[in-house]
């Protein structure tokens, strides 16, 4: 399939970009906040701009720093990003005039042979037009006034968008939409999400899985602000991953743009099929990693445990074993939970991983007939029959499968809501073993039958 035409958004830092990036995508989806570079990687959204389908880039701040500085990284970032533009959206603050950071990247931005479209951003109300006219210095063509916070002026932007697009992109993406009118429009991407705590090597992983430098990394915690989502191709298809910035505890999140961080990070954790928890194999599980793994549980996730920096640990039998010991006791619920080891600097190991991911993926989608169901619920109840209640036995009858994603069974008897826990756990647990349910999320929902020879009062 085609390309989809790229419109990237670049300039200074606290213009306006990832604003006007939520207004052209719909929804906002990159993390806006008055503090200055917010955004550090590369934010991606797709987006219909007069009834053609553009792919829509939000870049880092472009800043004169070093190389090897964080600054640095990030600029190198946003200049990559313009590399693969088809339009370049060079954003200045109309409130703040022509600044020599803007005359300088619009110098540089003139030499990357591209398509520019000047936009003066935060020009609302007629003092602050006027003074975009002021951008005209730039020799960037005609700017573009416009508010993106009020949405003042956007409707002109995406005609102007959708009329500069280069006219062999067009064509091609008219190819592709007569194709997909012809056949039946194919199956969405796997959706993959990568968390964990801060400094586990997420961006590291999602970087060597591409195989380019897509996020910015480095040795400083917390580098990843936002939910970062790119595609991904492996053997067997299209997979949408996402990398999310690093959870903590409650108790040490105190500034509001960490808890945005960890609000987007949990978002795209509750929207991915496989979610892929990241840890240090050097510092073992904490209790904030099996915090999250609950919680991946809880919205019924399938769940894949990555063991990266591998190649660090030194006893690597010692470190297995009281690994697998502390998910045994403090993660019953996820028993049989699969664990890739690797390391996502070198990529020794890597190969391992997406084939995991795809196995938990089909185990998350598991049915069983209601036949075999109730052959082993039979053999379940003679090997362990129910429990007293209140002295008396509870009837249960049968089971079936309501659903799968996670896989959720229906147990239907006399007083079945009745059910103590520790019976509950008993058939969870005979499930996951019969049925080659190795780490998912189980739902066992119970429903009591109304016994007819009791009187209703």
């Amino acid at each position: 399939m085609s390309k989809l035409p790229v419109v990237v958004i670049a300039g200074r830092p606290n213009v306006g970009k990832s604003t006007l990036f939520n207004r052209l995508v719909g929804r906002r989806q990159a993390l806006v906040s008055d503090m200055p570079g917010v955004t550090r990687d590369r934010k991606e959204g797709e987006a219909k701009l007069r009834g053609r389908q553009v792919r829509i880039i939000d870049t880092a701040g472009l800043e004169e720093a070093a190389p090897d500085t964080l600054f640095g990284r990030m600029r190198a970032s946003s200049e990559s990003a313009v590399g693969q533009a088809d339009l370049v959206l060079f954003c200045i603050d109309a409130r703040a005039g022509v600044t020599p950071a803007d005359a300088h990247f619009a110098a540089w931005l003139r030499k990357q042979n591209k398509p520019v479209l000047l936009i003066a951003n935060k020009a609302e109300g007629a003092a602050a037009t006027a003074e975009a006219l002021e951008a005209y210095s730039l020799g960037l063509g005609t700017p573009l006034a416009l508010s993106a916070e009020h949405g003042e002026g956007i409707a002109h932007l995406m005609g102007e968008i959708a009329d500069r697009l280069p006219e062999e992109v067009r064509a091609s993406k008219a190819r592709v939409l007569e194709d997909e009118e012809e056949n039946e429009p194919p199956a969405g991407p796997l959706r993959m999400a990568i968390v964990g705590r801060p400094n586990a090597g997420k961006s590291t992983l999602l970087n060597r899985l591409l195989g380019e430098e897509r996020m910015i990394t480095g040795p400083e915690p917390g580098l990843t602000r936002d939910s970062i989502s790119v595609m991904l191709e492996d053997e067997h298809g299209p997979i949408q991953l996402v990398d999310t910035a690093g959870l903590r505890r409650k108790a040490r999140i105190d500034q509001p743009l960490e808890r945005m961080s960890v609000s987007a990070s949990i978002e795209a954790l509750k929207m991915a099929e496989v979610v892929v928890l990241t840890l240090d194999a050097t510092l073992g599980v904490h209790e904030q990693d099996l915090q999250i793994a609950r919680l991946i549980e809880r919205e019924g996730r399938a769940c894949v445990l990555a063991l990266n920096k591998w190649d660090a640990v030194e006893d690597r039998t010692a470190t297995r074993k009281a690994i697998s010991d502390r998910l045994e006791i403090s993660l019953a619920q996820m028993r049989g939970i699969p664990v890739v080891t690797f390391s996502a600097l070198t990529g020794a190991g890597l190969h391992k991983l997406l084939p995991t991911v795809r196995r938990a993926y089909e185990i998350w989608n598991s049915r069983v007939t209601t036949g075999e169901l109730n052959r082993w619920f039979e053999e379940m109840l003679e090997r362990h029959a129910p429990p007293l209640v209140d002295g008396k036995r509870l009837k249960l009858r049968y089971m079936t499968q309501a659903k799968s994603r996670p896989p959720t069974f229906i147990l239907f008897g006399t007083r079945a809501e009745m059910l103590p826990d520790a019976y509950k756990r008993y058939l969870v647990n005979g499930l996951r073993e019969t049925f080659h349910l190795p780490g998912t999320p189980i739902r066992l929902q119970l429903r009591g039958t109304k016994n007819p020879y009791v009187e209703s009062k």
